[in-house]
């Protein structure tokens, strides 16, 4: 998968800047938005590195389901701690998460499909 797919999502972030600017929406839901928007990828991208390198099968599920629920639990709580603060503020972090949220999800599923141009193994196509 080309790398403008894998990072669309921090390119749609990019390009949201301005439209916070010019919209006259609040620049802190946009850094709030943005700033854990970026805390969860990096969290991601370490787990799964981890989750990676291990051999034992339990680890991996563990790691890959700390990395979905914590960042779940991490973006949630702070659009709601930000939310609490400052109504519009919130609104606009929470929209912003959700549409990067929207633009993140389905190039993550495409990024891990199966590739039809990878040989089958033997033992699969002998079944």
């Amino acid at each position: 998968m080309p790398a403008a797919m894998r990072y669309l999502d921090l390119i749609v972030l990019a390009l949201a800047f301005p439209v916070f600017l010019l919209g006259d929406f609040p620049l802190l839901g946009y850094a709030a938005g943005g700033g854990v928007w970026i805390v969860q990828r990096v969290i991601q991208s370490l787990l799964a590195r981890m989750a990676d390198r291990s051999d034992e099968p339990r680890t991996v599920v563990g790691l890959n389901a700390l990395s979905v629920l914590g960042r779940g639990w991490l973006v949630a709580l702070t659009i709601l701690l930000v939310g609490i603060r400052n109504d519009e503020v919130g609104l606009g972090a929470a929209v912003l998460v959700i549409t990067l949220f929207t633009i993140y999800f389905p190039m993550n599923m495409l990024a891990r499909a199966p590739q039809r141009d990878r040989p089958v193994p033997e033992e699969a196509a002998s079944r």
